[in-house]
Formats: C-alpha cells, structure tokens, sequence
C-alpha cells in the first residue's frame, strides 16, 4: 500500500477528530465491510468482527473477533495494540467503559455491535457515519491516482472476461476464470456480478450454473481492488452476431453513458449526472425503465467500498476534483432485456478524466 496515502488519511482523520471534539473513534468492521477500518489504519478484515479505538494522539487498540485474524494482524501490524478479544461482544464493551469520561464516538453503523447501539456517544452514530463518509468522499490527489490504477485492471480484466467469455461456457466458469486471472496480476481483490440470456433477463446476479448461449448478451460489472481502492467497468457483450434490434437498443445505452458523464463536472450534483442519463431514455419513451422497479441507480461513488453516494436524481452532492464515481445507464430494455454500459471517471478541475479505455461498442464474441 501506498504509505503516502495512509499517512495522509490518518492526519486527515486526526486533525478532523481534534476539530469535533472528539478523544477516542471506534471503527467497526467485518468480512464484508472494512472501507472505515480501511481508511482509518488500512486494514482489510477477513473473516470475523473487530474494532479499532484511535486516540487523538494517534494511540491505535484493535479488537479482533477471530483468533487466526488477530495472529495475522499481530504480525502484519505491530504498530498497534491488537488483541483476540473472546468472548468479543463483552469485551469490547468492556473496553469503552474503560475509557470514562472522553469523549467517544463510533462508526459505522453497519458494522456495530448491537450491545453498543444504544451507548452514549459524544455525536450520534449516524453524524459519525455522515462526517467520515465526507471524508473518504473527498480524496487526495493520490487517493485518485489509487483509483486511475484500479481502473487499469478492470479494462485488463474485461478483455480476459471477453475472452473467455464462449458459448457452452457456464457462468461460473467464466467468472472463475477472471477472478483467476486478476489475482496472478497482483489483484486481490474483485467484486464481481454478471448477466446472461436475452429479453427475460431483468439484471445482473452471482455466477449461476447457466450454460451460455448463442445469441445471449453477457453483462457484467467488474471491480477490482489494488491498494485498497476500487474501481468498476460495466459493459454488454453478445454471443454471435447481434441482432438489428440489439444494436440499435444499445445506443440508446451508449448515448445516456455519454451524457452522465458530460454533466460531470466540478459543482454539479450526482441528481444532475443521473438526470442527464435518465433524459435521453424518456427521449426514446423509455422513461419508466430508469425507476427503481427495473434498475438501481446511475452510478455510485468509487474508492474504498464498491459503493458509496448514489448517483439518483434527488442526491444533492456537489462533485469536487479528485472525487471518483462510476456513471452507468444499467437498465431493463422492454425489447432485448437488461444492458450495462459504465465507466470510472475522475472530476477534475474543468470536467472529468473518463478512467477505462475498453471500447463502448456492443462486443461481438462470434
């Protein structure tokens, strides 16, 4: 990991904590979300539950649920005070009595433990949740160069993805394939999601058994991890060669991809990019397939979590340079079934750096 980055994030977080008033942090985590705990000490959970208590003198106690992670830690981390706390729940309760009269605060809320719920903190947990996502939302220059890089591997694996990508191929194949992959590129990490089939297809799903097909349009949304930061690629391909009525389909989605990201821009707000893409749907009477009934959102933060603020048109965000963010016009086609188009960009100062470079055409795998 970059120690540049984790410097920076670590007097950010500090400097923030001594602005609130705010003695000891408590960061929770587990297996499946650890972006807090990661931005905090940059550490990725791997199985189990834990907690970190940073104090404003940079003095760092973990809590580990998991015995192996707490040896791993111990050893990959012996900077800080990590303990295996068993039984974990009282001991960590324990722990923040301990700290008496300072004032405590904790985050996030996905990731307390239910006991300590109801403690009384110095700010509720959910301003705690509002202030550090603020404060991952906002990266340093390098924290989006960590980005630039991550998007580097997801246009590598797309094309592996691609290439792989046969008729008689079942889903999983193709999905084990690419995380193989990935991984012998130094990657470890991925986040991955796929589609296949034709008109009755309403989304994207973990890789099933299904054999793939001629004719089918294969979808998947690809999101590596390097350095403890994500970014994503979205794109459709098709089995054999397209139909008419597929092609002229997605340009409607290479059209809306277009315009998401020309709104992006310094000043302008998530609800202003997911409009730009939700238009050019109604402009084909397609305006009912941007509702939440047929797709998600237009798109979504990127950096040390999969997601992050969404891009829909009552998010008031205001984008600010070096803010990274996935635009997608995913969505359910009445006519083909559903289709992803999406890229990583960059604000910058004046606009955007669109981060993937795979083509935006419709891949022909024949």
């Amino acid at each position: 990991m970059n120690t540049q980055i984790i410097q920076e994030r670590m007097a950010k977080l500090i400097a923030s904590m001594r602005d609130r008033h705010i003695d000891v942090l408590c960061i929770g985590a587990n297996a499946w979300r650890s972006d807090y705990l990661r931005y905090a000490i940059d550490v990725t959970l791997l199985e189990g539950e834990a907690m970190a208590f940073i104090e404003g003198d940079g003095t760092i106690a973990l809590l580990v649920q998991s015995a192996t992670e707490a040896r791993r830690l111990q050893k990959e981390y012996p900077q800080f005070n990590t303990v295996h706390a068993h039984p974990y729940y009282p001991l960590v309760k324990e722990r923040l009595n301990g700290l008496g009269s300072k004032a405590v605060s904790a985050a996030p809320l996905v990731a307390m433990p239910q006991a300590l719920l109801h403690h009384t903190w110095a700010q509720p947990i959910e301003a705690t949740v509002q202030w550090i996502d603020l404060l991952m939302l906002h990266k340093s220059g390098a924290e989006a160069d960590a980005v630039e890089h991550a998007a580097q591997f997801a246009d590598q694996g797309y094309a592996g993805f691609a290439k792989a990508a046969k008729v008689g191929v079942k889903e999983y194949e193709l999905t084990a394939y690419t995380e193989s992959w990935l991984r012998q590129q130094g990657c470890p990490e991925n986040f991955m999601i796929m589609g296949s089939g034709g008109v009755e297809v309403r989304g994207m799903h973990p890789p099933g058994e299904r054999v793939l097909q001629k004719g089918d349009l294969v979808t998947t949304e690809l999101t590596p991890c390097v350095d403890g930061y994500y970014a994503q690629i979205c794109r459709t391909l098709v089995l054999g060669q397209p139909s008419a009525l597929q092609l002229k389909c997605y340009q409607v989605f290479q059209e809306a991809l277009v315009a998401g990201i020309d709104a992006v821009k310094p000043g302008a707000t998530h609800g202003e990019v997911a409009t730009a893409q939700n238009d050019v749907f109604r402009k084909y009477g397609l305006g009912e397939y941007v509702g939440s009934q047929y797709t998600r959102v237009r798109g979504h933060g990127m950096g040390l979590f999969v997601d992050g603020a969404h891009v829909l048109e009552d998010v008031k965000l205001v984008l600010e340079p070096n803010m990274t963010l996935i635009v997608h016009p995913n969505t359910y086609h009445p006519e083909v079934g559903y289709m992803v188009l999406g890229d990583t960009v960059r604000v910058t100062q004046t606009g955007c750096k669109v981060l993937n470079q795979t083509s935006r055409d419709l891949l022909v795998v024949d």
